[in-house]
């Protein structure tokens, strides 16, 4: 039985904010762990080729329409009514992932992930502007300044662009892609999942 979940992860995809509530939910009900791995998706769909859905599919009859179909279903069946579309997306989240990054050095990721992403997809704070980021960090219970200058230390800088490295090598080339495992087993013994959708069948082996 697999007790592990590592989550892949970028602000900037309206998909990150969907699965994380649920997932939580999954977490809390199978008595996993849950671990929060920055990358920059950017950087992950320049190494991959990939590109943003509605880029990549917009040539494609249907496709992008049925992509919202889904996501409404999705925001009505797991009750994710406060969600908003972020006025400025895509924004360029590297500050706030090389933030999340420190966050997670620190052992609070996962708490920097809770508290940001209902500020970010919610409340559509600004996030490319400082001070209004900083103003939701520090109501998040975070040392703003801190983060801030951690953000442009060589140390985080190539953090993150480490495991954006290493998440493609992995497998993964979007957002949210998860890997289910155990606890102390190799990397490349957890199985890989793609996209909310996939959230039965990460309970079904962690059940």
């Amino acid at each position: 039985m697999a007790n592990r979940v590592e989550l892949i992860f970028d602000f900037v995809s309206p998909n990150a904010y969907l699965v994380w509530w649920p997932l939580r939910e999954l977490i809390k009900r199978t008595g996993a762990e849950l671990d929060v791995i920055p990358v920059f998706l950017g950087g992950m769909h320049k190494l991959t080729g990939n590109a943003p859905p509605m880029i990549r599919d917009a040539d494609v009859k249907g496709k992008v329409e049925y992509s919202m179909l889904e996501m409404r279903r999705f925001i009505e069946k797991h009750q994710l009514t406060k969600y908003r579309l972020h006025p400025k997306f895509p924004f360029n989240s590297i500050t706030l992932q090389r933030m999340l990054y420190a966050a997670d050095q620190d052992g609070r990721g996962v708490q920097f992930v809770e508290a940001m992403l209902p500020a970010i997809w919610e409340e559509g704070v600004d996030i490319t502007d400082p001070e209004a980021l900083g103003a939701a960090v520090v109501a998040a219970g975070f040392d703003a300044k801190d983060l801030f200058a951690r953000t442009q230390t060589e140390e985080v800088k190539q953090g993150l662009v480490a495991n954006t490295s290493a998440a493609v090598e992995r497998g993964a080339f979007g957002i949210p892609t998860m890997y289910v495992g155990n606890q102390g087993e190799d990397a490349g013994t957890f199985e890989i999942f793609f996209g909310k959708e996939r959230l039965g069948q990460i309970e079904e082996l962690l059940a």
